[in-house]
């Protein structure tokens, strides 16, 4: 505690912000002075942490301290950058019983502190830890006191030492006695091989052996998908399955995305970090900043979210034309840049996008119980909802079909996830190794030289692919894709070049080009 020449007392007391998917070091200063009874909160804080003052007094109270009745002034620094959420409850509480001398100032000294308080002192998690501990990590001060709750998230990073406790009462309990409690530490190795289990299979799914193996291609070379058939005929089904069959997390994959997560509010309080694969299905009612993130203190939004995994798009047309406009940048970078006038922040954003539309209003057009209702030119107006740029950016369009009966009623399991990861994994590797000199990592992202370089074909195929573009219909842009889309067959296939039968089943792919 520290006393100025007007008798005041002042305490600091460190604690952590984010900015977008990064956090800075926030020294908390709170002077106590006499005059009228008021706390001010000064440096730029938000609604959630103006609000903080009466939660503080409460918890303080509550906990069998000593409300101060004198002015106290609570200034967050710096003070040029604006501060949100409700993580500095605790570090507040902290410095105020500082600053009155009913715990000493430098007990505070070496520690950063998070928190949330409940009105009877009770700690509870907050946003973004993995972030913190992170930036902890290179900071001075290596020890971090945060609810319990956070404590797996703060666990995996071994640089830092995270002290979980249940209370503001706990907490000065171990300011007073350090040994009392143990830092917690996590091995995330071992339990990312424990809990990378998925709850759906593709052994679950009845038929669609056309369908299946279409994802099956899509997610071996990173090419985007659309689903196109009537409602009932298993898309969204099939959709959900997609990250079971994709490669399991790296370490780092794993960190970053739940550092994602964590920042968004949306990670799993019972697990700390993500251990599958994000699929993240947004309705089709989102606005376009929900979708690519922002807000007044960016956010990640929905792309972010399904980082390293899938974003689903069910009923495609339905969305805005503003939203689908906004993943052009996205699936082309990898990233989306999110500019305000104090700055630009960047949310990582590389995923599959997989779509699924009906194809006409009605969505029968492709049915064989049903009939279509709908003119040739409501379909023009329905599928033409979904621009030529962004329909650039998916390689792979296929129908599904309604599933007939005997496949429906067959009793044996169809072909597990597990054995179509394997393949995946297999054709990722020679991949892996085609691109190491060219900083990409998939068929998908080969542009212009790249595909001249990596596409041969043998004559015969070239002969069908000519027969393709110029007697089917298909459109130019179309020419690329199927290059692309038949590398990755090749791969799966452990071929060198690529053959005929490669083409063709790539020009099977493209059945939006013809519907169009």
């Amino acid at each position: 505690m520290e006393n100025n020449q007007g008798g005041a007392m002042i305490s600091k007391i460190y604690s952590f912000g984010l900015l977008g998917l990064q956090a800075y070091p926030v020294e908390i200063e709170i002077d106590v002075a006499n005059g009228l009874p008021a706390i001010n909160l000064v440096g730029l804080a938000d609604i959630a942490i103006k609000e903080s003052k009466e939660r503080v007094r409460s918890a303080i109270k509550n906990s069998g301290f000593q409300w101060p009745a004198q002015r106290i002034t609570v200034n967050l620094a710096p003070s040029n950058i604006k501060k949100e959420g409700a993580c500095f409850d605790l570090p507040i509480a902290l410095g105020i019983l500082a600053a009155t001398g009913q715990i000493s100032n430098s007990l505070l000294k070496n520690y950063s502190f998070l928190g949330e308080l409940s009105l009877d002192g009770q700690l509870r998690p907050v946003c973004g830890v993995l972030a913190i501990s992170l930036s902890l990590a290179n900071s001075p001060i290596k020890n971090l006191v945060l609810p319990e709750e956070n404590a797996k998230e703060a666990g995996v990073v071994r640089e830092i030492s995270a002290w979980p406790l249940k209370s503001l009462k706990e907490v000065i309990q171990f300011l007073a006695d350090p040994g009392s409690v143990q830092p917690y530490k996590l091995e995330i190795k071992e339990a990312l091989r424990e809990n990378a289990d998925y709850a759906l299979d593709f052994s679950e799914v009845k038929g669609q052996y056309f369908a299946k193996r279409a994802i099956e291609v899509a997610v071996s070379g990173g090419h985007n998908i659309v689903l196109i058939g009537p409602p009932g005929s298993g898309k969204t089904m099939l959709a959900k399955r997609i990250p079971t069959i994709m490669p399991g997390l790296s370490l780092q994959e794993a960190l970053q995305i739940t550092k994602i997560h964590s920042v968004a509010g949306t990670l799993p309080n019972k697990n700390g970090f993500i251990t599958t694969r994000p699929f993240r299905a947004p309705h089709h009612s989102i606005s376009d900043v929900a979708l690519i993130g922002g807000g007044s203190i960016p956010k990640p939004g929905e792309i972010s979210l399904a980082h390293y995994g899938v974003l689903f798009l069910d009923e495609l047309p339905e969305f805005t034309r503003k939203a689908l406009e906004t993943l052009r940048q996205p699936l082309e970078d990898n990233l989306i840049c999110i500019s305000r006038v104090k700055g630009t922040l960047i949310f990582p954003a590389s995923f599959i996008l997989a779509a699924a539309l009906n194809p006409c209003p009605c969505g029968n057009y492709f049915s064989l119980q049903k009939t279509c209702h709908c003119n040739p030119a409501k379909i023009r107006n329905y599928l033409g909802k979904i621009s030529g740029p962004l329909l650039d950016r998916i390689d792979i369009h296929i129908e599904v079909p309604q599933v007939k009966y005997r496949e429906l009623s067959d009793t044996q399991d169809a072909e597990p996830s597990k054995a179509i990861r394997q393949r995946v994994e297999d054709a990722r590797m020679i991949q892996k190794k085609r691109f190491q000199s060219h900083g990409i990592f998939y068929n998908a992202q080969m542009h212009g030289k790249l595909i001249k370089e990596h596409c041969p074909l043998n004559k015969e195929a070239k002969d069908l692919l000519h027969m393709a573009i110029s007697e089917l219909g298909l459109s130019a842009r179309a020419f690329d894709k199927i290059l692309k889309v038949g590398r990755t067959i090749s791969d799966l296939g452990k071929s060198d070049i690529i053959l005929p039968e490669h083409i063709a089943e790539a020009v099977q792919y493209r059945n939006l080009d013809k519907l169009r």
